[in-house]
């Protein structure tokens, strides 16, 4: 480690075996004993050294109670509740703790890195709860809970079942480490709560827009629509960098379409159809927007205090502070529920009855109802989305007697921006779905990218909605599109 990464490589790297590096060992290793000199010379208390913790700052703590100090803060900050995270939540942010503590300015021994590297490596996670942090002074309830099983303290979950940390410790012959000035609030100072929820949704809402412009496709041959709002002329002269893009995915998408070249009756298409570049575009440029802040957080230092040996400091400020992920993870909220929000839209033209469809997709409408109750299931997710969208980044409730008087809130806007992301993937698969349904209707072929994608689809089964039970088709769509 101690290297800068990219999201995408974090998302391949947290599945694979951490290591300290003889390089990384020796950084943390100069942090941790500059810290001992400059506590030696030191003519005042250094905050979160020896003193107390937010606003009991001021009381000074012996050199006799150093290790205790730290003890007591992961016992008494560990104060979540709900519901466990998934394991996958709790190795990114474990992994993400790991390349904040290898940067060398946190003063933690190489000595906690191999040991949380090591539950990683055994998969062996640390049960952490979704709520309780206020995304300033850093996720300290999760990340309390999740350093907890490094003193012997909180509950792991090891091979299916959970487990005190101090039996695992037993289990493997490990006692419980005894943490040094500053490590226990090193370990918990940080965003890395926030953090993994942004890696995740950074890798499913990759997913999504890898498929979207084929389901967007799909569904303009299912409805039988113009390409002609796709022109590379009309998005040359406003050219925001995610409308031309979508333009030039749609392009490629449709090449070849039968369905496309016919003539048409129309002379425009719906705003869900014809703006596809434009909504799809603006989500597109937020959403990279999102993708660079978190990269940048990735690879930042965000505990608290920092030591900097080259200019012999160590010095207490505000890295912890979540507010760039808070805003980013309810703007990507925001980018993602449009993109269901104009799917339902081109869902609900699917199942309109209209340009020689069938009412709902059916098969004599009246007796079968179709994919009626599909566009109301959209519906009502994409509505959820709406009440999600609510920024908690614009929220603020004063903690710690006054001390830390403005916060975040990013870690409730982490939580609910993966429900946003998973209710837009099950809005999706519902278009795909119905687009499918459109296309069987049409004796024309849509285009052979789109074709083969429709191919790949019914290898898994028909799509009789008579007989199949709706939600397992939807299932099935989703398991298609996001694996």
């Amino acid at each position: 480690m101690n290297k800068s990464y990219t999201l995408q490589e974090a998302v391949e790297l947290i599945a694979k075996p951490v290591s300290l590096s003889i390089e990384t060992r020796a950084t943390m290793q100069k942090s941790v004993d500059f810290l001992k000199r400059y506590m030696d010379q030191a003519t005042a208390p250094v905050y979160g050294v020896n003193t107390g913790f937010g606003s009991l700052q001021n009381v000074v703590v012996s050199n006799e109670q150093l290790s205790e100090l730290q003890e007591n803060l992961l016992i008494t900050h560990a104060a979540g509740v709900g519901e466990a995270l998934k394991p996958h939540l709790v190795a990114n942010m474990m992994w993400l703790k790991l390349v904040n503590m290898s940067k060398g300015h946190s003063a933690v021994r190489p000595i906690i890195f191999e040991r949380l590297a090591f539950m990683l490596n055994e998969k062996v996670y640390p049960v952490v709860t979704a709520q309780g942090s206020l995304g300033a002074s850093g996720d300290l309830a999760p990340l309390s809970q999740m350093v907890l099983p490094l003193i012997g303290k909180g509950k792991v979950l090891f091979e299916g079942q959970i487990m005190s940390s101090q039996d695992w410790l037993k289990s493997q012959q490990l006692d419980p480490i005894v943490l040094g000035p500053k490590e226990a609030l090193a370990l918990i100072n940080g965003t890395q709560f926030m953090l993994s929820h942004a890696v995740d949704a950074y890798a499913q809402v990759s997913q999504i827009l890898a498929q979207l412009p084929r389901i967007a496709g799909a569904s303009i041959d299912g409805f039988d629509c113009r390409l002609d709002p796709f022109t590379e002329a009309i998005h040359r002269v406003r050219p925001h960098k995610g409308q031309v893009q979508v333009a030039q995915e749609i392009r490629n998408v449709m090449q070849g379409s039968a369905i496309a070249s016919k003539a048409k009756v129309q002379v425009q298409d719906q705003y869900s159809f014809r703006c596809i570049p434009q909504v799809h575009g603006a989500s597109y440029d937020a959403l990279n927007h999102c993708f660079d802040v978190w990269e940048t957080e990735l690879n930042a230092v965000t505990d608290n205090p920092n030591v900097f040996e080259d200019e012999n400091l160590v010095v207490s400020g505000g890295n912890f502070h979540g507010q760039p992920l808070a805003l980013t993870l309810d703007y990507c909220a925001m980018a993602v529920a449009e993109l269901a929000n104009i799917s339902e839209r081109r869902t609900y033209l699917l199942v309109s009855g209209q340009r020689g469809l069938s009412p709902y997709l059916a098969d004599g409408a009246g007796l079968d109802s179709g994919y009626m109750i599909a566009q109301y299931t959209a519906a009502s997710l994409v509505s959820q989305n709406k009440q999600l969208c609510t920024p908690a980044s614009v929220d603020s409730i004063v903690s710690s007697n006054g001390q830390e008087d403005h916060v975040s809130m990013g870690a409730n806007a982490a939580t609910k921006l993966l429900r946003v992301v998973e209710n837009t993937k099950n809005v999706l698969a519902i278009e795909w779905l119905c687009a499918i349904g459109a296309l069987n209707q049409r004796e024309e072929k849509s285009s052979p990218e789109i074709e083969k994608m429709r191919a790949a689809f019914a290898e898994l089964g028909p799509n009789i909605h008579q007989t199949t039970p709706m939600q397992e088709l939807i299932e099935k769509a989703y398991a298609f599109l996001w694996g």
